[in-house]
């Protein structure tokens, strides 16, 4: 098992920041190593991706997830990986985004490009191509604000106007 350790810090709003993060269907629009990302429902996530030259598919399943604060995650299947990423305000117009991921390697080759450190080369290289997209976007492309406790979703209430009250056009 292995670990990469690492942030960034991205120049917008903890909000922003955190709802990005959570459109993962959007990441191989700035990740170059993810190629497709579906969303199976609100815990369940099927990846692919080419990572040295190899394609890889799992299915990972989001444990605990906290609006603004953070995300954990672990593959259910296919490649074995788990990990968290935490979202800290550094005031009103950045945050820090810190990745812990813990991953296992297949074969000879894996385990050699990772003694090269070509895997951390790679989720840096990830984590500088999400700040520079949420950066150049003034708004996040949608957002997931409900809540994720041992496996089970919670989304947050839906609030209605009261009868009676003008919508806005």
């Amino acid at each position: 098992m292995h670990k990469i350790d690492k942030f960034i810090v991205v120049d917008r709003p903890v909000s922003t920041v955190y709802n990005q993060w959570t459109q993962f269907e959007t990441f191989p629009q700035f990740m170059r190593d993810i190629e497709d990302v579906r969303q199976l429902d609100d815990t369940h996530l099927h990846w692919k991706a080419k990572l040295g030259g190899r394609e890889k598919e799992w299915d990972a399943e989001i444990t605990e997830q906290e609006p603004d604060r953070r995300i954990t995650w672990k593959s259910v299947s296919g490649a074995h990986n788990a990990g968290t990423v935490r979202f800290k305000p550094l005031g009103k117009d950045q945050t820090e985004v810190h990745l812990l991921l813990v991953y296992d390697t297949e074969g000879a080759f894996e385990a050699v490009g990772h003694a090269l450190g070509r895997a951390t080369s790679r989720v840096t290289r990830a984590l500088q191509d999400f700040k520079h997209f949420a950066e150049r976007n003034a708004f996040e492309t949608g957002a997931w604000r409900g809540e994720v406790v041992d496996g089970e979703p919670h989304r947050q209430p839906v609030v209605h106007a009261p009868v009676g009250w003008p919508l806005a056009n």
